[in-house]
């Protein structure tokens, strides 16, 4: 049996729209529009862009802020989740395909099951095992007594020829332990065991060592570093005894030197001091014989030579005979001079007398030559028109 087809029943016409065919008469208010009609701009808008450059520094510090911002939850993010590989073992037999799961174990440590433990005389660094400078420093100066304690033994031997070069280990280490080097640092008997260990280690490189008939172990310093640690004293000695042939001669030439320039400038004195002793004698001989001529039978004209002596010469030059002796020469060489023997109160005495009819001049000019003088130092003083008229007043009239 053929079925009827369903009919759709007619739909009642709107009460809103006055016109029962909307798609004839359809109005713009009452239709939605269209997104063919919509214009789309091809160019963003004019206020996209900061405008002004107060706009532009807000714009870059908000993204610096974001950017601080995101960099910092990363890095929290990535510390906080971060698990830290485990080392790898140290067994030779350790397969290398697996480094890309452990960090490879540094140099002077042991690694096993993950952990890092490092050898003696290094402390653990981050994932390194770097030198404990507590022992470092406590070898170092174990090491710098032991050298010193070798070669002062060494130098002292070489300058006095007392001491012992070698000197037993055991010995040395029981006079080293006296400076409790262990306690200075803070370390235990292990640890100082290891830093006695590498001083030995850099000693052997500098010591020289031998082996005693006891079969002892004995070491010496060298030659060449003992002469650092020798005295200052032993070291002038040592170069004193090797230069002897050298420095005898020497001496003896420099002692002769200064010898003969001692005996010259003496000479040079005595000459200078009895030439300025006999002008002296002579201005008391002159001025003796002028007055005794002036006053005739009231003064002698003659000195006695040992009271004229006495009279001159200071206490410290009575006691040089060879001053006066010169003294003597020069007068027994000057013709104005006489010199005889008198009686002198019941003595018979030296006595000198100046030759009353000989020249008179030397102690006139030895006058002028002093007034001279003076009058030039108070010249010296003057001013320059007072200078000018003393010039002018001593010029010589012509007549």
């Amino acid at each position: 049996m053929a079925s009827t087809p369903r009919t759709r029943p007619p739909r009642p016409p709107s009460s809103l729209s006055p016109n029962p065919n909307p798609t004839k008469h359809k109005t713009p208010s009452s239709s939605r529009p269209s997104t063919s009609s919509i214009a789309i701009p091809l160019e963003p808008s004019s206020n996209f862009f900061p405008s002004s450059k107060s706009e532009f520094t807000r714009l870059l510090a908000v993204v610096f802020v974001a950017a601080a911002v995101a960099f910092a939850c990363n890095y929290v993010f990535t510390f906080l989740n971060y698990q830290p590989k485990p080392f790898c073992d140290s067994n030779p037999e350790f397969d290398a395909s697996l480094s890309d799961f452990c960090e490879p174990c540094p140099l002077n440590g042991v690694c096993h099951e993950g952990k890092l433990e490092c050898a003696h005389g290094y402390r653990r660094l981050r994932n390194l095992c770097v030198e404990d400078s507590n022992i470092n420093e406590a070898a170092k100066k174990l090491s710098k007594s032991v050298e010193g304690l070798l070669c002062e033994e060494y130098a002292q031997f070489s300058c006095t020829g007392t001491g012992n070069i070698w000197v037993q280990s055991n010995q040395l280490w029981e006079k080293v332990n006296e400076s409790k080097i262990m306690d200075e640092y803070g370390l235990n008997k292990a640890v100082y065991a290891h830093a006695m260990q590498r001083a030995m280690e850099a000693l052997g490189k500098v010591l020289e060592r031998r082996l005693n008939d006891q079969g002892i172990e004995e070491l010496k310093c060298p030659a060449l570093l003992a002469q650092h640690y020798t005295p200052v004293s032993c070291r002038i000695q040592q170069w004193l005894f090797e230069h002897a042939l050298l420095l005898v001669p020497a001496c003896a030439l420099l002692l002769g030197c200064i010898f003969m320039l001692l005996k010259l400038r003496r000479m040079y004195y005595l000459s200078v001091r009895a030439e300025q002793i006999y002008n002296e004698a002579c201005d008391v001989l002159e001025e003796k014989a002028v007055s005794a001529r002036s006053m005739t039978g009231k003064h002698e004209s003659w000195v006695v030579a040992s009271l004229l002596r006495d009279h001159l010469l200071s206490p410290k030059e009575r006691k040089d005979p060879v001053l006066w002796k010169k003294v003597e020469q020069l007068v027994q060489e000057d013709s104005r001079l006489e010199r005889y023997p008198k009686m002198v109160k019941g003595e018979s005495k030296v006595v000198w007398e100046w030759q009353v009819e000989g020249s008179l001049s030397s102690s006139g000019k030895r006058k002028k030559a002093q007034e001279s003088r003076l009058e030039r130092g108070e010249r010296t003083n003057l001013s320059p028109q007072q200078r000018n008229w003393l010039l002018k007043a001593e010029e010589p009239v012509n007549c």
